[in-house]
């Protein structure tokens, strides 16, 4: 009797979503803006070198503050979206941080159509994709989106939820489950194949790993993640988040304004500047070298159906 062989399933090319949260350096901890100017033209350069399009997320105040940094991206080709009013969480928090506090969910629309309006006035067009600050979002926030009239939404933290392994249409029941709302959720890359040691399941996501670690590090972890979206037949979308202050040098140790001082963990600033550049750069290539093909979340939404991915 012959037994039947199962081929197989062969790991696809990616499609590969690159965003930019266009904040003050390290997040919400600094009033700078150091990074937002320095490091913005470094990412574009590198963008068009590789011939990458990429979606750049700007916080409302960030946008007013330096407008001619909305401008200059725009003027690459590259997708405008928004991150908020002034940073503040608007979702609902997976784990404790210091002096962040999540806004009442009665707050989240308006805030959300305030800091749209500002990115749209520099920008002086409509503003249809988002992403929350620490990837913390919540279907209130997803509603506010819908009903403002974004088409995509680049929160869901893969590495906490783990279930959603692919772009999807939310309920306006809960964000987190398949629905009907016309927005798109586009899942953060995570590598669900290793067993997170921490509670959050921090320990899967992808950032700094291309900085802290280097490129090729961060590759291992999604050639392993295509493989297993393979072996269940999902189309491979990879979603990473960034920030321009990565691509300038940040200072070591504690960080001085107004009456305190801010230290951040050394792997929040470790590389910063030129080896996150270099890293950046062989990282594209390394995408590239799989087939990779390079959308805005914009543009993904507009034409996703995972048929035809």
């Amino acid at each position: 009797m012959k037994t039947r062989s199962r081929s197989r399933p062969s790991v696809l090319s990616p499609t590969v979503i690159l965003g930019f949260d266009m904040e003050t350096d390290v997040g919400s901890f600094t009033p700078f803006y150091e990074g937002l100017v320095h490091g913005t033209p470094k990412i574009l350069k590198t963008l068009e070198r590789h011939g990458a399009p990429a979606t750049f997320f700007f916080v409302g105040e960030a946008a007013r503050a330096h407008p001619e940094v909305v401008r200059a991206v725009a003027a690459a080709g590259h997708e405008v979206g928004a991150h908020t009013l002034q940073h503040e969480t608007i979702g609902e928090e997976i784990f404790p941080l210091p002096m962040v506090k999540p806004v009442l969910p009665e707050e989240c629309a308006h805030r959300i159509a305030i800091g749209t309006r500002m990115v749209e006035k520099v920008l002086e067009k409509k503003v249809v994709s988002f992403r929350a600050p620490r990837l913390w979002g919540s279907t209130a926030m997803v509603r506010a989106l819908e009903d403002l009239g974004y088409v995509a939404d680049c929160t869901y933290p893969l590495y906490h939820f783990g279930k959603q392994l692919a772009p999807y249409h939310p309920s306006r029941r809960d964000w987190t489950r398949r629905g009907s709302m016309r927005i798109l959720e586009i899942p953060n890359f995570a590598d669900l194949t290793i067993r997170s040691r921490d509670p959050y399941g921090r320990d899967r996501d992808q950032w700094p790993i291309f900085r802290t670690k280097g490129a090729a590090a961060l590759m291992r972890h999604v050639d392993r993640m295509l493989a297993h979206l393979a072996r269940r037949r999902i189309p491979p979308v990879i979603c990473l988040y960034l920030h321009p202050w990565e691509f300038h040098p940040m200072p070591q140790g504690a960080l001085n304004f107004g009456e305190c001082a801010v230290k951040p963990k050394p792997f929040i600033v470790k590389n910063c500047g030129r080896v996150a550049l270099r890293e950046f750069d062989r990282l594209l290539g390394m995408l590239a070298e799989r087939g990779a093909t390079f959308r805005t979340a914009r543009d993904l939404a507009l034409r996703w159906d995972p048929r035809d991915f």
